[in-house]
């Protein structure tokens, strides 16, 4: 098995321009849903200080907030995720991407499912109380048909592969897509929707979104990009599997924990903590082998923002997934469930994780497929302000959570909470600021790494045939 991508970067942009045009536009159009996601969730955050901005039906809370979860979620972190992945499919498997027309429709779609999202939305049109589902079923069929679009398009571009392995990225990425038609299924299936079949369904699809959509391929990324940065192989093929699989064996069940002290099962709930503590083994087992991939040449992240990215999104990986299985345990759930906290966890994850997984990915493999890059400027101005800003953001959410929780479990009046939490609210205002600063500076990059005159090649050379050995 091969344990570093066995392609040649340097000949990416002149081999194929219909591969870097497409790539390029599911990155134009991710970033372009980023900057609005968080523009709203900009807006979200304000209202928490002046609850009575915008008393409008279009910009309550009650609207707005799916709409910033569901745009990041499914116009964002979707997109990007897909785009880098055609890149790194047929880039490791040394053959043309199956169709480029398939790639295009799938973008087509995606951003059409987002868009009538969107509006429908907040124009009060939902599906209720699905959290991450709460787009009305048409548009979530369209948003299905996507990716079984994409999922096609990748399996078959790997199955034409030149190789005789299959490397390790495109076991994550294949998984991905596979398991999220599966999930994307479940969730339109009207039979199960009622009573406590909804509320399992419910953490089914939502945590899954998370954990078998969005984590396998960021780190399907991460197994390309890194070692690609560093002209080394992965540390560890057989480590990669075995994270692999157990992601796979222990995460589906894990969702229920949303649910502890509901009237599912007591059993399903159990299991759930169980099977949430046995998910140290995959990630554990990743962050290891990306930090041991790392190893004697952690120096460098100070000269190559993408590895920075990179390191934050390991490190965010390994912090999140791990608070998430102590969050999992009941008498924790005690005090942080319903809080500020879970606020603060899942932009730990998503954030902190799965989006500068992209953003590393995209610094790394954009400027080797258009011959264009962001500029050493650009890079540092986006990579300072998205860490100091969603570092006083997570922070500020864990500690205000935190106070939250307790002063419920001790009977304090409700009213007396939200004085309490009131400060963190503010900081949270702040870190949110200068994330959505970042994004602005991102998209400047992406602009210039595209349809602007970036700052001139930035093609990494290929590695050494005995490295690769």
């Amino acid at each position: 098995m091969a344990s570093l991508p066995n392609d040649d970067t340097a000949t990416g942009a002149a081999e194929n321009p219909e591969l870097a045009r497409l790539f390029a536009g599911y990155t134009i159009s991710a970033t372009a849903w980023l900057v609005f996601a968080t523009f709203v969730a900009l807006v979200l955050a304000y209202k928490f200080g002046a609850p009575d901005f915008g008393s409008g039906a279009w910009l309550t809370f009650g609207r707005l907030r799916p709409i910033h979860t569901n745009a990041t979620f499914y116009g964002w972190a979707s997109i990007a995720l897909v785009g880098t992945a055609y890149y790194v499919a047929a880039r490791s498997c040394r053959t043309r991407l199956y169709s480029i027309r398939l790639g295009w429709v799938g973008l087509w779609l995606f951003n059409l499912a987002a868009l009538l999202g969107t509006i429908a939305l907040d124009l009060g049109y939902n599906s209720g109380d699905l959290e991450y589902r709460e787009w009305p079923w048409p548009i979530r069929v369209i948003f299905a048909a996507a990716l079984v679009v994409t999922a096609v398009n990748l399996l078959a571009t790997v199955a034409r592969r030149s190789t005789d392995d299959i490397y390790l990225s495109n076991w994550y990425i294949m998984g991905g897509v596979l398991w999220t038609v599966i999930i994307a299924t479940v969730g339109i299936l009207p039979w199960y929707q009622y009573g406590l079949g909804q509320v399992a369904v419910s953490g089914f699809y939502m945590h899954n979104a998370v954990g078998l959509w969005f984590t396998p391929l960021a780190l399907g990324i991460f197994y390309y990009a890194l070692p690609k940065l560093l002209s080394r192989p992965i540390y560890s093929y057989a480590l990669g599997i075995l994270a692999f699989w157990t992601n796979l064996l222990f995460y589906p069940i894990i969702g229920s924990h949303h649910f502890l002290f509901s009237p599912l099962p007591w059993w399903l709930q159990t299991t759930a903590i169980v099977f949430s503590v046995a998910m140290l083994v995959p990630v554990w087992g990743g962050s290891a082998n990306f930090l041991l991939t790392m190893r004697g040449r952690f120096g460098e992240v100070a000269h190559s923002y993408p590895l920075g990215f990179i390191l934050i999104g390991v490190v965010g990986y390994l912090v999140g997934s791990t608070q998430g299985t102590l969050e999992a345990f009941r008498s924790l759930q005690q005090v942080w469930h319903l809080t500020s906290f879970t606020v603060g966890h899942s932009h730990l994850t998503m954030y902190g994780f799965v989006t500068f997984a992209i953003w590393g990915g995209i610094y790394a493999l954009l400027p080797a497929a258009t011959g264009k890059q962001a500029g050493r400027l650009g890079m540092a101005a986006h990579f300072w302000l998205a860490v100091v800003g969603s570092f006083i953001y997570v922070i500020a959410m864990s500690i205000g959570g935190t106070i939250q929780g307790l002063d419920w479990v001790q009977g304090k009046p409700f009213i007396q909470s939200v004085i309490d939490i009131g400060p963190f609210y503010v900081w949270r205002g702040v870190g949110g600021i200068l994330m959505f600063l970042s994004h602005l500076v991102f998209a400047w990059n992406v602009w210039r790494m595209t349809l602007g005159h970036g700052a001139g090649s930035t093609v990494q050379p290929a590695p050494l045939a005995a490295e690769a050995a």
